[in-house]
């Protein structure tokens, strides 16, 4: 990537297209180099954002870094990532749900506290449209961490 800060900085940009190439760049370098890894503070307070994309932009970059956190920030800050099994907004969720095999993958000590929070997440609170969408990310997630494990 030619320019990391540009890339990040459009990370926020209005422009969804915009924004989703941006984003798309940071995950491919992510997941290839720990080059984006200093930025993970960043991505920390994308994942607090009002923003829903913005939010679900930064929960997928954190994850998409877990390999490289040798220091466990993302360990310390877990029970705040995790309350988005239960986002606002079920489309985050639903990301946030799917990408979390690869955070287990990356971090194994941290798979039995992410089933246990997958198990408790109660999808009540979404419409009746999206809640059967929820729990069927919850159970495909729940399959792939412990069919990891064995």
């Amino acid at each position: 990537m030619e320019n990391l800060a540009e890339c990040l900085e459009g990370l926020y940009c209005p422009k969804p297209q915009q924004a989703y190439r941006y984003f798309q760049q940071a995950l491919a370098v992510s997941r290839e180099s720990n080059a984006v890894f200093p930025f993970l503070p960043q991505f920390f307070r994308m994942a607090e954002d009002a923003n829903s994309y913005i939010r679900t932009r930064g929960l997928l970059l954190i994850i998409a870094n877990a390999k490289w956190d040798e220091i466990g920030q993302i360990d310390d800050a877990l029970d705040s990532l995790l309350k988005h099994i239960l986002d606002a907004k079920p489309i985050t969720s639903r990301q946030f749900i799917q990408a979390l095999p690869e955070l287990a993958a990356a971090k194994p000590a941290l798979a039995g506290k992410v089933c246990r929070a997958l198990r408790q997440a109660d999808v009540s609170r979404y419409p009746d449209s999206m809640a059967p969408l929820v729990l069927k990310d919850i159970r495909n997630t729940l399959q792939a961490i412990e069919n990891a494990d064995a």
